[in-house]
């Protein structure tokens, strides 16, 4: 029996979803984001970053160059930072990303969560427990320089750590 392109193609396609519906399945439960393979605890979003059982201030926000996800050199001292803490603390953590005004509202919150995300696999890289740190992102709301321009489009592109109490 030979099949047509179009229906191989079909088969294919339906294999690949139903493939990758199995693993999201598997996963249930943990809001499908993954660092290094370890689930993240159960979200709150962002009502536990702005409840008062969170402390933010206590670190230096992590700054990032435009459009950008990486956390630099200059950077890492900050990171660094946090990570001292926990190690002497059974406090978690809870990190926001956030973006300049530029871009659409959507893309801006991808873009919060990437640098959240980024800053939680550094810590997580520097030894910590994943479980202990979740991720938030606000996208361009909240900005800590209102305005345009580029000293506050650089002030606005930042992961902000908050203690849970």
């Amino acid at each position: 029996m030979k099949l047509s392109h179009s229906l191989f193609c079909a088969i294919v396609a339906s294999s690949l979803l139903l493939t990758s519906c199995k693993t999201k399945d598997q996963f249930a439960g943990a809001d499908g984001d993954y660092v290094d393979g370890m689930p993240l605890p159960e979200r709150t979003d962002g009502a536990a970053y702005l409840g008062g059982g969170v402390n933010k201030g206590q670190f230096s926000p992590v700054q990032f160059g435009f459009d950008s996800v990486e956390v630099s050199g200059s950077e890492m001292g900050k990171v660094q930072a946090v990570a001292d803490f926990m190690r002497s603390s059974k406090s978690d953590v809870i990190i926001a990303g956030f973006t300049d005004e530029r871009g659409t509202e959507e893309y801006n919150r991808g873009l919060g969560e990437r640098r959240a995300l980024a800053v939680r696999e550094k810590l997580v890289g520097l030894g910590l427990s994943g479980g202990r740190i979740q991720t938030v992102s606000f996208g361009e709301e909240m900005p800590v320089a209102p305005g345009g321009g580029e000293a506050a489009w650089a002030a606005n592109r930042r992961a902000e750590i908050g203690v849970v109490r």
